[in-house]
């Protein structure tokens, strides 16, 4: 049978390559669990001559004017825009997301970061600085490229994320050796034909594919310099440690579980909508997501009651039509997880089920055929939920909110940070000045006030604790991609030692 999308291949030396692998996996469909397209697995010898492409464009390109590289990823992010809608349609085929958010965030989002890197470098956002020490002494400093570097995407924001990596990885004047998940493989080589179209000499953006067999030898390999890595806890403890013993540059972006504050002074509604999208959007499979949701205990009615009345405007369906906002989880494996932690809140942890729960929609009754064998989940609510739950403590990266409740605020800060990760959290309130007091003492690299999850390419993001290592994007985001060097210049003459007039 034909699949909808061609195979998938290497690319490197600015053109598509073949695998001398024999293995392939295959990217499904989400909504119907039919596969999409065959990729060959990057082998080892695939993997170097990648790396050896890269290795053999950075000194060209980390010696070419930051204004000359900022006009090519300028004319990637205009041809990014020009094909939008036929990205964000693979990107739905691909994740199952809905085509309302992949056509309006995860291209758009990327391509904007990709611009606002190419704006900072050409416009000196790269120089270094100087300092007077005497009047015939200087000391200046210069940012210098890394090198090689590997960039290992997310499955839930395959081509943005591709994009928050190689954008200030390129700027910088760095090489990059990119590889998707496995399961949302599809815009690796397209956003690598974006890039050579532009105007990117060969070798400076490259693809390899493959599970994690593939990451672990290029988070390992010698020509390396730089790993930036985006997915769960335990993977990204690895990819760091293989990292650190070869003394490699590191940006981790990890798992979170955070909070979201509703504070006594609150509007209801604005409330229960920023619940909604932090726990919600891209079917719950966001890293941020706001899933501890801590409410008043005299605004816990009023809450759910606003809560229930609204969750009939989370729609699935085809993911195409622009009323749809929901769409199925990425895989099947990621289906089961999700579901099984659905069952263990019910039947375990004894929290209270609202909405929702383990069985497929019920419009899939009415649908087609194809479409019931896809990985569907409802929009989940527990309540009565308690701090030491397994959903409560645990990350499910899934459409499913705990609704917790607390007395006074001191508590709900306490319990709020009563976790070893630290990627978001969000307070809700009428009251500015509190809502800042709270935020300071709230342990998250991330914070929203009165909203939940926009992150705009100026806002540097990073977790804190077991939740990441570094930022990305912002002005801050630039620093993760050079390193420093520091020169002292001496004019008057003579060579300052202790030595000189013994």
């Amino acid at each position: 049978m034909a699949l909808p999308y061609p195979l998938r291949s290497l690319y490197y030396d600015g053109k598509p390559q073949s695998s001398t692998s024999d293995h392939t996996f295959q990217s499904i469909d989400p909504s119907t669990s039919l596969p999409l397209a065959e990729i060959h697995t990057s082998s080892h010898s695939d993997v170097d001559a990648a790396i050896t492409s890269a290795a053999r464009a950075f000194p060209s390109w980390s010696a070419t004017p930051a204004i000359q590289r900022s006009r090519i990823l300028l004319k990637a992010a205009a041809i990014l825009r020009e094909r939008n809608n036929t990205l964000a349609e693979i990107e739905t085929k691909d994740t199952g997301k809905a085509f309302s958010e992949t056509s309006t965030v995860d291209v758009v989002t990327g391509a904007d970061v990709l611009e606002y890197f190419a704006n900072l470098v050409g416009g000196g956002g790269l120089n270094g600085e100087t300092a007077q020490l005497r009047p015939d002494a200087w000391v200046y400093t210069k940012k210098e490229a890394l090198g090689v570097c590997v960039g290992i995407g997310a499955w839930n924001y395959p081509i943005q994320i591709a994009l928050w990596k190689s954008a200030p990885c390129l700027a910088a004047g760095n090489t990059m050796v990119y590889k998707a998940s496995e399961f949302t493989p599809l815009h690796s080589t397209l956003l690598a034909e974006v890039y050579s179209e532009a105007g990117l000499p060969p070798g400076v953006f490259n693809v390899v594919q493959g599970e994690g067999e593939v990451g672990a030898y290029l988070t390992s390999h010698p020509g390396v310099a730089k790993v930036s890595f985006t997915g769960q806890v335990s993977t990204g403890q690895k990819v760091a440690a293989s990292a650190a013993g070869c003394m490699k540059y590191v940006t981790m972006e990890l798992g979170g579980k955070s909070a979201l504050i509703v504070l006594p002074d609150a509007d209801v509604e604005q409330a229960v909508d920023g619940a909604m999208m932090a726990n919600y959007y891209s079917s719950g499979q966001v890293c941020t997501n706001g899933t501890r949701v801590f409410v008043p205990e005299g605004m816990k009615t009023a809450f759910e009651e606003a809560l229930l009345r609204k969750m009939q405007y989370v729609r699935s369906g085809d993911l195409m039509d622009l009323r749809t906002n929901f769409g199925p989880l990425v895989s099947k494996p990621h289906y089961e997880k999700v579901l099984s932690y659905i069952k263990h809140g019910m039947e375990i942890d004894k929290a209270k089920l609202i909405y929702g729960g383990p069985e497929k929609p019920k419009w899939l009754q009415g649908a087609k055929e194809e479409l019931k064998n896809g990985f569907w989940v409802q929009p989940t609510v527990f309540t009565d939920c308690r701090d030491d739950m397994r959903i409560v403590k645990e990350e499910i990266f899934g459409p499913v909110m705990s609704i917790l409740t607390y007395k006074t605020v001191e508590e709900v800060i306490e319990r709020a940070n009563n976790t070893t990760l630290g990627l978001a959290a969000g307070v809700f309130t009428k009251d500015l000045n509190m809502a800042h007091k709270v935020i300071a003492q709230l342990q998250a690299g991330i914070t929203w006030v009165n909203t939940w999850g926009e992150s705009p390419a100026e806002m540097s993001v990073g977790g804190w604790k077991m939740s990441g290592v570094g930022v990305e994007n912002g002005r801050r985001g630039i620093e993760a991609w050079v390193r420093n060097k520091s020169t002292l210049i001496d004019m008057g003459g003579e060579v300052a030692t202790v030595f000189s007039k013994l």
